[in-house]
């Protein structure tokens, strides 16, 4: 990893990488669940059934994940981005049906059962098995999940498979290294207004906890510390960060510096060999331990055509409820990212970096109705914030990325619909659930669960959703 480091900034010095492109690209997790709404245990299955190499399995054997390759959203773009999501779930749920089995965009699975997240329903894919056994090693005892909210969940599991209830949207941005920090300090400062927005993941274990319950259930689920460890300020795994940065070979260099390897895994190559002969190095073991460090905005390395390039993995949203939620959260990141990180006064200059991961923390916890801060404003609700000050630079970054007005107008407008109304994806969840009523909860959830199914396939923005 340390002469893969050195590599990389020789790179960086000799400018090596491609320029900027504007592309955007995304990955999609899923559950799967059968007819009743219940979790389904049979990703392989449902993968065999695809049989497209967009589809991969994911930690869980409830989940999968496809991948949606960097595409220009100049024109009518985030509209066929849109269209091509919609027919490739639409196939893939066609032939998970002859499975017994049917995909779900949301964050957290509202019917999964304790009961069910065990080391027995991890994925059969070797490296899922290494990173659980590497884990409990580092950790030393039993993972303890304990989160304070509406209700609370206080319980412990023998396997990562917890962090398997969590599942997202990660957006990808291709950007210079001359320009990466830039952009990496303003998707860090809008972290907060992103989950407050789009929260959709209220219920885990039949409890109502916060309103984007997987930001704290990914963090507990992969930390590597036992308690210890903790008290002496010992870095999790999964980090918001602790100061803004100035070049992407920071972080990379905090990834080596602070982070013991998860999975002794070594390649052939000798990445200094390879530059020395002009081919360019993959890097493998610094991005494969990258990898096992879950920031919520990641720098990724990677080799694509002859040529490496660098991205930011944007990783806080929650997957769903629609398509068009979706493709609406996608278009208010990269509307931000493009006006954001080239203010004449940088926002990362006028608030510190603690308040911007306080702003993360409030939003999951809270959702739209979370106090966030920022300059010019102070502290305000998440909606004042997205309706006052960042849904017109979203607008102006979209027509920067030379989007068709009314494209951009029907994304944005879903954003400030679910400001106005105050609904998002979690309340929708909690609200139809308390319309079920009775004493048993998991029947609530479960039936709860089954009318977002029909309304996601509607493709209708949340914020519309009848109760």
């Amino acid at each position: 990893m340390r002469r893969c480091l050195d590599v990389f900034a020789q790179m960086l010095r000799e400018a090596r990488f491609e320029a900027d492109r504007p592309l955007a690209g995304l990955e999609i997790e899923l559950n799967i669940v059968d007819a009743a709404g219940e979790a389904a245990m049979c990703n392989a299955a449902v993968l065999a059934a695809i049989e497209q190499p967009d589809w991969a399995t994911e930690l869980g054997q409830f989940n999968i994940e496809i991948n949606i390759e960097p595409q220009e959203l100049g024109g009518d773009g985030p509209l066929r981005l849109e269209h091509d999501i919609r027919s490739r779930l639409n196939h893939a749920e066609e032939r998970a049906q002859t499975e017994n089995g049917h995909l779900v965009l949301i964050g957290i699975l509202p019917t999964l059962r304790e009961q069910e997240i065990h080391e027995g329903t991890l994925s059969a894919n070797p490296r899922y098995r290494l990173l659980n056994e590497q884990i409990f090693a580092a950790r030393g005892e039993d993972l303890h999940l304990s989160i304070e909210g509406v209700e609370r969940l206080d319980t412990h599991a023998d396997s990562i498979t917890p962090e398997a209830a969590c599942t997202s949207v990660q957006l990808h941005l291709q950007v210079s290294p001359e320009q990466f920090a830039a952009h990496w300090n303003a998707a860090q400062a809008i972290a907060g207004a992103q989950v407050a927005v789009a929260a959709n993941s209220p219920y885990l274990f039949g409890k109502e906890l916060h309103r984007e319950t997987r930001i704290t259930l990914f963090e507990q689920a992969t930390d590597t510390r036992p308690a210890e460890l903790k008290a002496q300020g010992v870095r999790p795994r999964v980090w918001f960060g602790e100061r803004w940065i100035t070049s992407v070979f920071d972080l990379f260099e905090e990834n080596v510096l602070y982070y013991p390897a998860l999975l002794p895994l070594c390649e052939d190559e000798d990445p200094r060999t390879e530059l020395e002969q002009g081919r360019i190095p993959q890097l493998h073991e610094l991005t494969l331990h990258n990898g096992t460090v879950y920031r919520w905005n990641r720098p990724v390395y990677a080799v694509a055509g002859g040529a490496p390039h660098l991205r930011i993995e944007n990783r806080v949203l929650p997957a769903g409820p629609s398509v068009l939620d979706i493709t609406a959260n996608a278009a208010f990141y990269y509307g931000l990212m493009a006006v954001l990180p080239h203010a004449e006064r940088p926002i990362w200059s006028q608030m510190s970096f603690a308040a911007a991961e306080d702003n993360l923390n409030s939003a999951a916890r809270h959702g739209l109705d979370a106090r966030l801060y920022w300059p010019g404003l102070g502290e305000v609700s998440a909606g004042e914030l997205i309706l006052r000050r960042l849904l017109p630079m979203a607008h102006e970054g979209l027509s920067k990325w030379g989007v068709d007005g009314p494209v951009a107008d029907r994304l944005l407008g879903v954003i400030e619909g679910r400001c106005l109304s105050g609904r998002t994806g979690s309340t929708w969840q909690v609200e139809r659930v308390q319309a079920h009523g009775g004493d048993d909860r998991h029947e609530a959830l479960r039936a709860m669960t089954l009318d977002y199914i029909e309304r996601m396939h509607g493709n209708e923005p949340v914020h519309t959703w009848d109760l």
